[in-house]
């Protein structure tokens, strides 16, 4: 659905239009201050642009939501209960964003989140090109993991359609909002919007079961609840996709089994050994600045990441509940598609794609990482560098 046409929404598109001819990937719009853009990881204001007032922000968040998140219930009940409403939108010239409104402090504040406006292939991404091994999948479940803002809908987005393009499925989408519109190629592709047309994902999900779907791409795996039936669609002969905030692999299975009671998890950990295919943690990174290029970088994001495919003995860990131990079988697990995420931050420290300092920062053995990129380096396993000086 496209902006309309109405006073609140024309200043809105005008903002949006004026985010994408900057580049920027968010754009936040708060009480008393100017529009602010998100350009390359910093939050900068649009001094041209003039100061948003308390109740020009509410009338427009009012219009955002009946105009773009439509429901059942009254807009006033759903802020009050919830404090906040998502929903996502198309500006005038096809740029989609997934948006937030939330209350601050009495007042309206809104986030609008640029998506991609393509379905970019993993390698574009920076994504390993083993995650399309996982679109050939018949059943099982599947994670892609990360914090907020690191790109997990994006990875979802390119194995959907890679699915879309080449099996004659049924594809069920649960989201909240629905972020990346698919169109059918050689699927039927049904895209549900909590809130719109289901009250909960777990609702969602219990009736997907019954819709005769082949893949299901549950937007949040985010109580106990809808984790116990993505588990038991997994179980029952369907490919499920889900996302969930977590820093690595291994964190992702204990949050998976921390949400149920402690008398279950036993097992619930046998049947994720079961049912789980892969996790894949992401992480979205400063690119480091070029030299020659001091004002700008050769990519405003570059993706991290962990691949951890469930073999045996990986099985066995999760069965056992020994889940710290799963880095060490995905360090030698090359071979098999995986990778941890220290051994990605050495690729892209030695090809000159990240800063030491962005490395560090997430890593989960700092002085580890240093001594392999510098025997990397000492082999000349290295790309042309860029100096201490401008990696800072």
């Amino acid at each position: 659905m496209a902006v309309t046409d109405c006073a609140p929404l024309r200043r809105l598109a005008e903002l949006l239009a004026l985010a994408v001819a900057r580049r920027a990937s968010d754009l936040h719009l708060a009480p008393g201050l100017p529009p602010h853009v998100r350009l390359e990881g910093e939050l900068l204001p649009l001094v041209d642009e003039p100061i948003l007032g308390a109740d020009e922000l509410a009338v427009l968040g009012r219009a955002v939501v009946d105009a773009y998140a439509p429901s059942s219930d009254s807009f006033e009940s759903r802020f009050a209960l919830k404090g906040s409403i998502d929903g996502a939108l198309t500006a005038g010239d096809g740029t989609r964003f997934r948006f937030n409104l939330f209350k601050r402090q009495r007042e309206t504040g809104i986030v609008f989140r640029r998506l991609e406006d393509r379905f970019r292939p993993l390698q574009e991404l920076g994504m390993p090109e083993a995650l399309y091994n996982f679109c050939g999948l018949r059943d099982g479940l599947v994670i892609v993991s990360g914090p907020t803002g690191s790109g997990k809908s994006t990875t979802l987005a390119a194995l959907l359609d890679r699915i879309n393009r080449t099996r004659s499925n049924h594809i069920v989408t649960i989201e909240d909002p629905v972020e990346y519109i698919h169109k059918p190629v050689r699927c039927i592709v049904s895209q549900r919007q909590v809130g719109l047309d289901a009250p909960t994902f777990n609702d969602a999900l219990v009736a997907a079961l019954r819709q005769d779907p082949d893949v299901i791409l549950l937007g949040e795996a985010r109580d106990l609840d809808t984790i116990r039936t993505a588990i038991t669609a997994a179980e029952t002969g369907h490919l499920v996709f889900a996302t969930l905030h977590a820093g690595d692999c291994a964190g992702s299975i204990e949050r998976l089994t921390a949400v149920f009671p402690a008398a279950e998890q036993d097992a619930i950990r046998r049947q994720l050994a079961l049912v789980l295919r892969a996790v894949v943690a992401q992480h979205l990174l400063p690119a480091a600045q070029a030299p020659d290029s001091p004002g700008g970088t050769r990519n405003e994001r570059v993706a991290a990441s962990e691949v951890m495919i469930v073999t045996a003995a990986i099985s066995n860990l999760i069965v056992t509940g020994r889940s710290a131990q799963i880095a060490s079988i995905m360090e030698t697990g090359q071979s098999a598609g995986m990778q941890t995420l220290d051994q990605d931050l050495t690729r892209l420290l030695v090809l000159g794609r990240i800063t030491e300092a962005a490395a560090i920062a997430i890593s989960r053995n700092p002085q580890a990482l240093r001594e392999r990129v510098a025997l990397q380096r000492k082999r000349g396993r290295t790309a042309p560098q860029f100096s201490k000086e401008a990696a800072r």
